[in-house]
């Protein structure tokens, strides 16, 4: 006569059977997720949290366990939220907040890191400012200033917050107008002296530009800027605009540069101030969740606040005579 399988066995062979239920996803984390989603990379989180990259690794792929799917995915230069990932971002924010109210004295201290990706000049004259004005009032949130001038990126890992030159095409972000500035064409008083300053528009072709390096520019208003006169040769070109400032005081030939930069050199006269004047407006991008994040808004405030205070230094003295404003029309943010 056969013989049943022991009791035991049934028992496990119907354990096997049954799917192993979503459990609760842990706050650590949540918190691990929270770094990742900031800095874009595990060993930058890791650092952020004092602990190892494998480490990291482990507590992502516990959390996806947990939420049954996945909250990363791989892109060009690090780790991009899925939606999944953005919906947890949510509930690690809440878990920080609450973290971060325990033991606050009276109020809630401010701390992190907030990183910003600037031109060279916004860099220097408006976001280190900016910075150094945070710092005094929540001495624990620390600045870093990545200087680029280039597009948006598409993808924002490492990246708190960008300002970028023209309206930027951005999936997954938010954009929104800083405010404007304005390039004229500026010239040393030694090179004035030794060749004369252009009383027209149409005599500019006499004297060499120094700008940027046309092939390497990836911003289209910086590059439609300079063709208010196409005939000009090239003479010192840079994708720094420091470098552009320091030619044009070296008498290199005429600068097309920012008037709030280069107005602070006596050296440097103004050409044809009522005639050329190129007005083109700076954006601040970022994703949405990261705009929540009080830190990352203390930085914004200060941004504005100092883009208010310098409107006039920016726009120039003359910005009221433009001869080619690059102005192009509104594109959509997706």
């Amino acid at each position: 006569m056969p013989r049943s399988a022991p009791g035991i066995c049934k028992t496990a062979d119907m354990k096997a059977m049954t799917p192993e239920p979503l459990r609760r996803p842990s706050a650590d984390d949540l918190l691990v997720l929270l770094a990742v989603g900031r800095t874009g990379r595990f060993v930058s989180a890791a650092d952020e949290l004092g602990i190892d990259h494998t480490t990291v690794s482990r507590r992502i792929a516990a959390l996806e366990r947990a939420l049954g799917g996945r909250v990363l995915a791989r892109a060009s230069g690090g780790w991009e939220l899925t939606d999944l990932g953005r919906g947890a971002l949510a509930a690690a924010e809440a878990v920080e907040a609450a973290v971060r109210s325990l033991g606050a004295d009276g109020g809630r201290t401010l701390e992190g890191v907030v990183r910003i990706s600037a031109t060279d000049g916004f860099s220097a004259y408006v976001a280190a400012p900016a910075a150094v004005r945070v710092q005094r009032r929540h001495p624990r949130i620390a600045v870093e200033l990545v200087a680029a001038t280039r597009r948006a990126s598409t993808q924002r890992s490492g990246l708190d917050l960008e300002v970028v030159v023209g309206r930027p095409r951005v999936l997954r972000a938010q954009a929104r107008r800083l405010g404007d500035y304005c390039l004229g064409l500026y010239a040393s008083r030694g090179y004035l002296a030794e060749h004369g300053a252009p009383d027209t528009v149409g005599e500019l072709h006499r004297h060499p530009l120094v700008y940027f390096i046309e092939a390497m520019l990836q911003v289209d208003d910086l590059d439609l800027a300079s063709s208010f006169a196409p005939a000009m040769r090239e003479s010192v070109s840079s994708t720094n605009v420091f470098v552009h400032v320091e030619a044009t005081r070296a008498a290199a030939g005429l600068g097309l540069l920012p008037c709030f930069m280069a107005d602070r050199h006596p050296d440097l006269v103004r050409v044809l101030p009522d005639k050329v004047a190129v007005r083109l407006s700076y954006w601040l991008v970022a994703r949405a969740e990261t705009l929540r994040r009080p830190e990352v808004s203390a930085v914004v405030d200060a941004i504005d606040e100092l883009v208010t205070e310098q409107r006039h230094a920016m726009l120039g003295a003359t910005a009221e005579f433009p001869y080619r404003t690059a102005e192009f029309p509104d594109s959509p943010t997706e």
